[in-house]
């Protein structure tokens, strides 16, 4: 009777022992749950620094460094020296310049008073002496009159007298006629304008000796200074760059498929590999105007402006850059891992009793981690990471599971 009880208890034991061993058979899959978090939707790219307002100083004349008023990291105020060229074909050339407007604006003066004293003083005596030539032939030739009609004279003797005073006239009107055109309109306007090309020149020569003197164009800090005395320098030579440090110039490279993530406004964090740890905050000031080749990168050059109050952003150097491009405050979040794709449906994989349940689901942003839910999910919900041991076990709808939450 005893053998007969065994039989029959013996496969109902065995029954329940692969039940168990069944249920404890499932892939260990570890567990998050849903739960509310803040999510930052972020580009990351890299991006050049420089001065948001910054100029160039640069020779217009060509010349030998002769001093050096600054160094590289002085701040400057607009329109202090900085170098000084060598002058001294300038001042020679201004010295020329001077002396022939000095000549030109007296020979405009002489002409203005009818000519140089000598030739007036000469033409005067000319006149002088013709008026008295005439007066002397009219009493000659009325003398030579009165007599022929008294008949003490001859006829021939009345037409010599007459041709003498006719001749006194005529040098008389010539002499007066010399000294109307001594200075004629044309000599006067010639006159004016060698004194006015005098006087241009007066003006060149000293603007070339000013620009021997180069200056600051703005204020600011000179952050690239390189010259020593002795350099030559050709117009157009770069002598420094100055710029206001306060705010910084960062073009952030973005990278054509993230374009339509950045906006105007959108917040800024830039960092610098050689000061680990530190950051820089600011805004995209500008958006792209078309997208260009950057080595094996199509992107858009995004103007950002940083704040840079310390001045511990230097010009020129390469750096990191995030751009905020949405945040979502007390969102529902899962990691990314959790996130799956089945038949071009996003869902998860919810943790129900012992089994896992394919749930589909509505996303929102996402930054590096985590991923926001619109819908399918409530807080607390258990969802499958993409941890499961053994590591190359395939789970599924419906599946049993071992959890482990995390």
């Amino acid at each position: 009777m005893k053998r007969y009880w065994l039989l029959l208890i013996l496969p109902a034991l065995l029954i329940v022992w692969w039940g168990i061993g069944r249920g404890d058979s499932g892939p260990v899959v570890h567990f998050t749950s849903v739960k509310r978090i803040t999510i930052s939707s972020t580009v990351a790219t890299n991006g050049k620094a420089e001065p948001a307002q910054w100029a160039a100083a640069r020779a217009e004349i060509a010349g030998v460094v002769r001093t050096i008023s600054v160094q590289r990291g002085q701040v400057v105020k607009a329109g202090q020296p900085l170098v000084t060229l060598d002058t001294a074909a300038a001042q020679s050339a201004l010295t020329s310049a001077l002396a022939q407007e000095q000549q030109a604006r007296t020979e405009t003066a002489t002409l203005g008073h009818g000519g140089r004293p000598s030739q007036l003083a000469a033409i005067e005596d000319q006149v002088r002496t013709a008026q008295t030539t005439l007066e002397i032939a009219q009493r000659n030739y009325d003398s030579m009159r009165r007599l022929a009609s008294e008949q003490a004279a001859t006829k021939l003797q009345v037409l010599d007298a007459k041709d003498a005073l006719d001749r006194a006239k005529l040098q008389l009107q010539a002499a007066q006629d010399r000294r109307q055109t001594l200075v004629t309109s044309s000599d006067k306007t010639d006159a004016q304008a060698r004194l006015e090309n005098a006087q241009a020149a007066v003006a060149l020569a000293k603007h070339q000796l000013q620009l021997g003197t180069i200056v600051a164009p703005n204020a600011g800090t000179v952050y690239q200074f390189d010259l020593k005395l002795g350099a030559y320098l050709q117009p157009g030579d770069l002598v420094a760059l100055i710029g206001d440090l306060d705010r910084m110039k960062v073009m952030v490279y973005v990278d054509e498929p993230d374009l339509g993530r950045v906006g105007l406004g959108m917040a800024v964090n830039v960092t610098w590999d050689a000061r680990p740890g530190q950051r820089w905050w600011g805004r995209v000031d500008r958006m792209p105007t078309e997208v260009v080749a950057l080595g094996s990168r199509t992107v858009g050059e995004v103007t950002t402006i940083v704040e840079n109050p310390n001045h511990d952003l230097l010009p020129g150097v390469s750096v990191n850059a995030t751009v905020v491009s949405k945040i979502a405050k007390d969102a529902l979040g899962i990691p990314k891992a959790g996130l799956r794709t089945l038949n071009g449906s996003d869902g998860v994989y919810k943790l129900s009793g012992n089994k896992i349940v394919w749930t589909p689901v509505k996303t929102g942003i996402s930054d590096v981690n985590s991923v926001e839910i619109f819908a399918g999910l409530g807080d607390g919900d258990k969802v499958a990471d993409r941890v499961v041991e053994p590591s190359d076990a395939e789970i599924r709808d419906g599946m049993r599971v071992r959890p482990v939450f995390d």
